[in-house]
């Protein structure tokens, strides 16, 4: 059967080094992908280089950039929730909870893909996953989908140990690579693909594995 997959990652760009290449796959395997991105990415300092953007307009392209990223790797169905960049962790967690439950409930998802709380270096990304998470620990355990986490804590490998999933993304590097070079306020991409051979080893050293940790609730 194939997965229904529901991603909820708080800014523009999350999705495309940590998981552009693993939702690839899903969805040549026949799977559905929703994107519950919590912010545009507004207050980021990138504009592009040459500029492409302003302060100003930085928010229309961010969403340009999120549904070309999104197009790149198979999918439509990104979801923009218009909570403001950098101010994640400071919302109610009754009302960032049921915006993120709703969703959940529409798409009933078999799989789910956040990131690790208390582990991911930027409090919106900590805020999105404990939210995450709070909306599944009120699930029924046998109904609760597994849910697979991005983490970056230098800790990370010391408390929760290796990641427990490791998928080979090495045959959608150009998904990956389309999906990087989508966000063009953000990223040079000449500077993280070398030479610009997408299957040199070198780029398969860097892009070519995706890592994530499994999720493990109290009951």
């Amino acid at each position: 059967m194939p997965e229904k997959i529901l991603v909820v990652l708080p800014h523009p760009d999350d999705e495309a080094f940590g998981l552009s290449g693993t939702l690839a796959k899903f969805i040549e395997e026949g799977a559905q992908v929703t994107y519950a991105c919590l912010t545009l990415g507004e207050m980021g300092r990138g504009l592009g280089n040459p500029l492409i953007a302003d302060r100003i307009s930085l928010p229309h392209y961010r969403k340009q950039e999120l549904i070309a990223s999104c197009k790149a790797i198979g999918f439509e169905d990104v979801r923009m929730l218009g909570f403001l960049d950098k101010t994640v962790e400071f919302e109610p967690k009754e009302f960032i909870d049921s915006v993120i439950r709703e969703i959940y409930n529409d798409v009933q998802p078999t799989l789910v893909f956040t990131f690790f709380p208390g582990f991911s270096v930027h409090p919106d990304h900590d805020a999105t996953g404990a939210s995450v998470i709070r909306v599944l620990q009120s699930i029924p355990a046998n109904e609760r989908p597994p849910v697979w986490c991005l983490a970056f804590a230098h800790d990370m490998y010391d408390v929760n140990g290796e990641p427990d999933i490791t998928v080979d993304v090495s045959s959608y590097l150009n998904q990956k690579k389309e999906s990087i070079v989508a966000h063009a306020t953000q990223f040079q991409i000449s500077e993280m693909f070398g030479n610009g051979d997408i299957n040199s080893p070198e780029v398969k050293l860097k892009f070519g594995k995706e890592n994530f940790w499994t999720y493990h609730f109290n009951n």
